[in-house]
């Protein structure tokens, strides 16, 4: 979907002045926070807001609840690659520490690389990861994950098939 593609603004400003507190206390039920809560529901509407299909919607909690279940995957992900990516900072010696910028450069970019991956298998990505970040051979990939060698170039040509066909 192109950003020209876009939901009517008045069908959104609607559906935000009609539902936006129930979205919101949904969410702080779902998640514990009011703030994220209130963070979530904005990138909720911000998604709807981008979404060619959101004229159509006949059951607007139920679309708003969906749409927020996605976007609290999303932030729930996010969460867990960032804890994963601190946790291998703080094993790194400390004439390697990076920058402040340096750190949230390299963040951003691991949270599009994880976009750039979703909808692939777990296996699928564990495969790319070890091939393209960590440097293994295929050889070395198969024998690690206890795999035929065919599979992890099968794995890896869905990857990169997967990558290339994103949207730019």
């Amino acid at each position: 979907m192109s950003t020209l593609e876009t939901a009517s603004p008045n069908s959104v400003e609607s559906l935000y002045r009609n539902h936006h507190g129930w979205l919101q206390g949904w969410l702080r039920g779902k998640l514990g926070s009011a703030f994220d809560a209130a963070d979530l529901a904005h990138d909720t509407f911000l998604r709807i807001l981008l979404d060619s299909n959101a004229q159509a919607i006949r059951e607007p909690r139920s679309y708003l609840a969906t749409v927020a279940g996605r976007v609290v995957v999303d932030h729930y992900r996010r969460q867990a690659l960032e804890r994963a990516y601190l946790d291998a900072l703080s094993h790194w010696p400390a004439q390697q520490a990076l920058s402040a910028e340096e750190r949230a450069i390299l963040l951003e970019t691991l949270y599009e690389i994880d976009a750039m991956l979703e909808g692939l298998g777990s296996r699928i990505k564990q495969v790319f990861i070890l091939s393209q970040f960590e440097g293994l051979t295929y050889a070395q990939i198969a024998e690690q994950l206890g795999m035929s060698l065919r599979t992890v170039n099968k794995y890896m040509t869905q990857a990169v098939t997967h990558i290339c066909l994103l949207e730019p």
